[in-house]
């Protein structure tokens, strides 16, 4: 027989469970205790007092014969001194307790006098001498317990032990089978952790405490409410009595209202990574649940499963409670032993087991009952489906998801357990939630002190601050007011609040992406006073709606995919609302100028297209743009110079980088663009210039590095007005001698070709100021590089030179900074001339154009 303890084993939940057990779950669980109990103690007393008592039956022959007063007494004495009395009524045996079994039915010793006097007199008696002693009774009593006892009054309690067990599995298998005990335990720890989570208190009172000023609005407002009115959100660990969200943190009348702060102060480091953590796996735990529904299909099972069995418990039963009764006729056909065929047995237990019987009749029938009502609960309502609703009003996280599939009907459950845990719970699932935490933690940790230490002086000297990777704009950047430029980078949930109003130097501001949302009083500060915005992404999508209303926005960068299918309705398309801009930068991978971009084509200066290396074929829209001055359209694939560009009569810089330009028989047609001073066409596959290029007469700066030329003609240096010409890196082995013609060049750059002799002509060039000759195969120097009494920068590093002219020591503005020549060289020179060029003089004029 089994325990209570070994069986009790069965439904040992861990109490963390008790959570996921409703109303119906527990009373399930006692009634089974119970029927153990039922089952055990019917079990107990079996084992116990468990007794037939069997006594034989006359036959019907000799009975008709008795008569109920006769009897007979016969007194013998045996030789061997033994007196026995044989008392017979009526018919009945004759009962010879004095008597062994042995010498009742034969005698190993001759019959004497007495003897056969005796069997005289018992052959003269009306009974029958059956011999049956206290061990035949014994034996009869056995075999009738297992022959005539009905086969329920015996297994009674072993029944009630089997069915109880196998309720108790079903009622505990979902927290044992692997597929669901797995996601039960991490429900449970989750949900514990949440509840207990200072999140849910204390950074949810500073939520409400920080949208006091719209709860006053509102309530103020409402006509309804009494005239005095208070809500107070309580502070410290969760417990059943606390609250989860409060809708107001302050007090207030409708006389004269009144904000109360609440006592509450941002989570500690500690407290706010283990709420980090636990969004984290919330929103994994969700993602892993939600796309199946096995728990609640598994729940339904063992409920359809129990219903059943009670439903067999009780029909069979009730079949069986009227077998179980005192008296039982026995007939074990041993009559050539005993010489009696029937018996008629009482069973002592019957009545204790009957009242058992009707007690487990009735346990089973509440407990059917119960699991009744757990189907109909069940199949009532979409338990696959959990609404927050309640708690989106009650809170200020309007945003937390309704769930589906085993997610929902966890939830369900636990609200059987106290709807708080899941109020709690919510909060986790709430995206407004998490970016209250995140901004929480972020401005405990970001502080004016730490992002004054991260301010810096970019090129243009001015003050500038570059935040990366962070969960939002930490509010103490706002008081930073003498910034001047702020870099967003992969800030997802950046907010731009209205104290950047205090920012009024702020004029630059980069979005790397970044999708920054504004409130309206921060937009109406960036729209009059940013002059200059940067913005980069991945998907159009992402450049935020308020970009387009910066009516005062001067400059725009926009660097990303706008060439998409996604992407059709580009975002230029509202550029027309940019007035006053003037310099628009894409860098994407566009195949053709949008037409919209003319919207704002009479404002732009300056039209800039990098692109990815995809090929820009649609040029038309560029004629429009009849005040651009600066156009640059590079690694666009452009194989010759688009002559739309020559209807750009304003265009004063051309910058054609990174294409495969071969030919520039075009450049003719750059006659009629008299303003154009600057021409960059470097980084192509150009194999000559066309003396065409004589008529471009305003040109001061010409770009041609990295190109295939291997010559230099003489139409380029009837270019008078050239200050700078830049063709390194190409294969030209000779400088003409006309290059002394161009006395108004400042910078010459023929780095990285074939020179071997550099021409006097070169020296007359009294302006240059930088000279760049390294990679060449120059063997010497001329002395009358004296002559360049304004060069600052003197490249000569890679050639074959022995040695440096000891008249660089003339050349006033040179210093050694700006000589690149190999160190040997450097020390070979007089002394005097290197302590002239390591002088510390200050350079009156600048190094650029």
């Amino acid at each position: 027989m089994f325990t209570l303890a070994e069986v009790a084993s069965l439904n040992d939940i861990q109490p963390t469970y008790r959570i996921l057990k409703p109303w119906w779950d527990v009373f399930m669980d006692y009634l089974a205790v119970v029927m153990l109990m039922v089952a055990i103690f019917a079990g107990t007393m079996q084992l116990t007092k468990d007794q037939v008592v069997c006594l034989p039956v006359l036959q019907s022959t000799v009975n008709s014969k008795a008569q109920p007063g006769d009897f007979t007494t016969v007194e013998t004495t045996t030789g061997q001194g033994e007196e026995t009395t044989t008392v017979s009524f009526g018919s009945a045996p004759t009962v010879t307790p004095n008597i062994p079994l042995s010498r009742a039915t034969s005698s190993q010793y001759p019959p004497t006098e007495s003897g056969q006097e005796l069997k005289k007199e018992q052959k003269d008696s009306l009974g029958r001498k059956t011999n049956l002693d206290f061990q035949q009774y014994v034996f009869i009593n056995q075999m009738c317990y297992h022959l005539a006892l009905p086969w329920y009054s015996k297994y009674f309690p072993y029944l009630v032990l089997i069915h109880t067990i196998i309720l108790i599995v079903s009622s505990n298998f979902w927290f044992k089978y692997p597929k669901t005990c797995s996601k039960i335990e991490h429900f449970v720890s989750i949900l514990g952790k949440c509840f207990e989570s200072p999140w849910t208190t204390k950074a949810l009172s500073e939520t409400a405490c920080e949208d006091s000023e719209e709860n006053k609005q509102r309530l103020t407002g409402a006509q309804s409410l009494p005239k005095y009115v208070s809500t107070s959100s309580d502070e410290g660990s969760p417990s059943a009595s606390t609250p989860m969200i409060t809708k107001s943190g302050f007090k207030f009348s409708a006389d004269k209202p009144m904000i109360e702060v609440p006592s509450v102060t941002i989570l500690d480091k500690k407290d706010g990574e283990q709420a980090k953590a636990l969004f984290e796996k919330v929103r994994k735990f969700r993602a892993h649940v939600e796309d199946s529904d096995l728990i609640y299909k598994l729940y339904v099972g063992q409920t359809v499963i129990k219903t059943v069995k009670f439903i067999f418990i009780l029909c069979y039963t009730a079949n069986f409670v009227n077998t179980i009764s005192f008296e039982h006729i026995c007939n074990p056909k041993v009559e050539h032993l005993i010489g009696y065929t029937q018996f008629e047995c009482t069973h002592n237990m019957a009545y204790m087991l009957k009242k058992l019987l009707i007690s487990y009749i009735s346990l089973i029938c509440v407990y059917g009952f119960i699991c009744l009502y757990t189907l109909f609960w069940l199949f009532r309502i979409p338990l696959k489906e959990y609404s927050f609703e309640k708690v989106r009003e009650e809170s200020s996280f309007s945003d937390i998801p309704d769930v589906k599939n085993d997610f929902a009907f966890l939830l369900h459950m636990v609200d059987q357990y106290d709807q708080l845990y899941s109020k709690r719970f919510g909060v986790f699932l709430s995206e407004v939630s998490e970016n209250k935490l995140r901004e929480i933690s972020l401005n405990h940790e970001w502080t004016f002190e730490k992002l004054r230490q991260h301010v810096s002086r970019n090129a243009q000297d001015k003050q500038e601050l570059h935040l990366f990777m962070l969960s939002g704009v930490p509010d103490a950047v706002f008081d930073l007011t003498d910034l001047d430029v702020l870099k967003l980078e992969l800030i997802p949930e950046a907010k731009i609040p209205p104290k950047i109003s205090q920012m009024t130097n702020l004029q630059e501001l980069h979005l790397y992406h970044c999708p920054a949302k504004v409130e309206q009083t921060a937009f109406s500060f960036l729209r009059d006073h940013l002059r200059c915005l940067h913005v980069k992404f991945t998907d159009v999508a992402e450049i935020p709606a308020w970009v387009y209303l910066l009516k005062n926005l001067r400059e725009l960068y926009l660097i990303g995919n706008l060439n998409s299918e996604n992407n059709k309705m580009i975002g230029l398309e509202s550029l027309r609302e940019l007035r006053h801009l003037k310099i628009l930068h894409v860098k994407s991978n566009l195949t053709k100028i949008p037409p919209n971009i003319t919207d704002v084509a009479p404002h732009l200066t300056k039209l800039v297209i990098h692109n990815d290396g995809t090929k820009l074929v649609v040029l038309n829209s560029l004629k429009k743009m009849t005040n651009v001055a600066e156009l640059e359209l590079q690694n666009c694939e452009l194989e010759r110079i688009p002559h739309a560009i020559f209807s750009l009569s304003n265009l004063q810089e051309l910058d054609l980088k990174s294409n495969s330009i071969r030919t520039i028989e075009e450049i003719i047609s750059f006659q009629h663009l008299k303003r154009l001073t600057c021409l960059k066409l470097w980084h192509n596959k150009i194999v000559n210039i066309p003396s065409s290029i004589t008529h471009i007469k305003n040109l001061e700066s010409l770009y041609l590095s990295n190109n295939k030329l291997e010559s230099l003609p003489a139409a380029v240096f009837s270019l008078q007005k050239l200050r700078c010409l830049d063709v390194s890196y190409n294969s030209i082995a000779l400088i003409p001698v006309e290059i002394g013609l161009l006395q108004n060049l400042q910078h010459f750059h023929i780095t990285g070709n074939k020179v071997d002799v550099l021409p006097k002509q070169l020296f007359k060039c009294v302006k240059l100021r930088t000279l760049s000759l390294g990679q060449n195969c120059i063997t010497s120097i001329p002395d009358k590089v004296s002559q360049l009494v304004q060069l600052t920068h003197l490249e000569l590093k890679g050639n074959c030179l022995d040695r440096l002219p000891a008249t660089l020591g003339q050349c006033q503005l040179l210093r050694k900074s700006g000589l690149v020549v190999e160190d040997h060289l450097f020390d070979a020179l007089p002394s005097e001339v290197k302590e002239v060029l390591n002088q510390d003089t200050s350079i009156p004029f600048a190094n650029g154009i």
